[in-house]
């Protein structure tokens, strides 16, 4: 199967847009669109400026993750340090920014692993995933005031493992780490 931009045939084109939602951190549209055969559809999408996480790699392989509580899903996560993107914010400076807030680790080093989207059926969200190493440790947080989390040290391995364990439910982590996994091995 070849790889091509999005085939003409699976164009939907909008045609009107109403919004139904205005947050702090989102809002919601409800879009009408003609589909490829003509037909009329809603569409409801969920406008989101995006984020970046980051893998804070130490000299050693351990990867500096954050505990934190996620109140939509009643529980406590374990993720790697992430944040949201100011609207028109270089995704790179975010990643930067929440390494030092979250973690107290300077990069001399950040790779792009490349970006996902998170639910692609309704959320505009984009994710940019880094890699940082070469890290200076300040161990001195800068924490949003409605911000609680404990930093986590464990070697790479470890958290692969736990991601193949189902341990690690957040999405950007698992793949970020498990791409960072991938590049750090030999090449085939």
């Amino acid at each position: 199967m070849k790889h091509d931009s999005t085939p003409q045939h699976l164009h939907e084109e909008k045609l009107s847009s109403e919004e139904i939602y205005d947050g702090k951190i989102l809002h919601v549209t409800r879009d009408t669109v003609r589909l490829e055969d003509g037909t009329e559809a809603l569409r409801e999408v969920v406008h989101h400026p995006g984020g970046a996480c980051v893998v804070p790699l130490t000299d050693e392989g351990d990867v500096l993750m954050v505990r934190q509580f996620r109140y939509p899903h009643g529980r406590e996560t374990l993720e790697i340090p992430a944040g949201k993107l100011e609207y028109g914010e270089n995704p790179e400076i975010c990643a930067v920014r929440e390494l030092k807030e979250e973690v107290g680790a300077v990069s001399g080093r950040i790779e792009s692993l490349g970006c996902l989207y998170p639910t692609p059926a309704y959320d505009k969200e984009v994710i940019h995933m880094y890699l940082a190493r070469e890290l200076t440790l300040t161990n001195q947080q800068a924490l949003d005031s409605d911000e609680f989390l404990d930093v986590i040290r464990m070697p790479l391995k470890e958290a692969v493992e736990m991601v193949m364990r189902d341990e690690l439910p957040d999405a950007k982590t698992q793949i970020a780490l498990l791409k960072t996994a991938r590049l750090l091995e030999t090449p085939i």
